[in-house]
């Protein structure tokens, strides 16, 4: 089996950083975090990285990004566009924001042949997931056995304000069964950790539920599952609406309440970091500061 694929959806940056040139740099020599995966991916054994994008950040991409990295590691380049539809269907004039996840890593599916992780831009996973991930993709057997790295909740807050999470649900087998969401999480006071959304009951929670922080690794087979995916979500009323995204959840909770798929739920040793609020970057420079002291990382990737 070949090596497999690493997916990293970057089509919003440009958007949340009000331009690729003006990505704020966490790593002490100007990396950002994306650059971070690529090299953990790399040591773990993928043997491909595609970067999800839109074609009007193809070009500086291109020079901050894919310059970096395309002497490494063999680079491509898919692009999400909201027209990129299934046979017999047309974009709606009405509609201008992207599809979501799903749609994103739909994109990439002239890019990858085999077995893929994907993964965030913006997130970091650490060393030992992406050698989770590597480990379960190449390891044969079932062509419809996915898996996704399951971060512990507590390893997931921010300091500044609330978060959304998805817990994962899975019985003794360690097979994704659900993702429950929960969309106001906050520690109170006395430190005791609750979801909270206005205008319904609050729910208390241990802060060791595995959460997914969109850290997956699929078979080729994924591909027909959001081809068969989008287009019953653009049968719904209501996609028009900007509110209304195809999501990775959605398709994966399909494939396994119809047994057309199943999803090991991987643990890691790795913290997930990343930038809920702004004033999570520092949090953020500080914990791979840390790492880059320890010897996990060089001082200049």
């Amino acid at each position: 089996m070949n090596n497999p694929s690493l997916l990293i959806l970057a089509a919003g940056m440009g958007s949340r950083y009000g331009g690729l040139k003006q990505m704020d740099p966490v790593g002490p020599s100007g990396e950002i975090v994306l650059d971070y995966s690529i090299f953990d991916a790399i040591r773990a054994g993928f043997g491909q990285v595609v970067f999800v994008i839109r074609r009007d950040m193809e070009t500086v991409f291109r020079e901050v990004v894919g310059a970096k990295w395309e002497s490494r590691i063999p680079c491509a380049y898919a692009f999400q566009d909201l027209s990129d539809m299934p046979e017999g269907f047309e974009r709606p004039s009405e509609r201008s924001k992207p599809w979501g996840t799903a749609h994103a890593i739909r994109s990439g599916r002239h890019a990858v042949s085999g077995p893929f992780a994907a993964i965030n831009a913006d997130d970091f996973y650490g060393t030992d997931s992406f050698r989770s991930l590597h480990a379960h993709l190449t390891a044969g057997g079932d062509p419809d056995g996915h898996c996704m790295v399951a971060f512990r909740l507590e390893q997931t807050l921010s300091e500044h304000g609330s978060v959304s999470r998805g817990v994962c649900l899975c019985g003794k087998d360690r097979l994704l069964t659900g993702i429950q969401e929960y969309t106001k999480i906050a520690r109170r006071m006395d430190g005791s950790l609750w979801d909270e959304p206005e205008g319904e009951p609050a729910t208390p929670l241990t802060g060791k539920e595995p959460v997914s922080m969109n850290c997956w690794g699929f078979m080729p087979s994924i591909f027909a599952e959001l081809e068969r995916g989008f287009a019953d979500f653009l049968h719904m009323e209501g996609v028009l609406s900007s509110k209304a995204e195809f999501t990775i959840p959605a398709v994966v909770d399909s494939a396994i309440r119809s047994g057309r798929g199943t999803v090991k739920v991987l643990d890691t040793a790795s913290r997930w970091v990343g930038v809920t609020y702004r004033e999570d970057k520092a949090t953020v420079q500080a914990s791979i500061r840390k790492r880059v002291e320890a010897g996990d990382y060089p001082e200049k990737i």
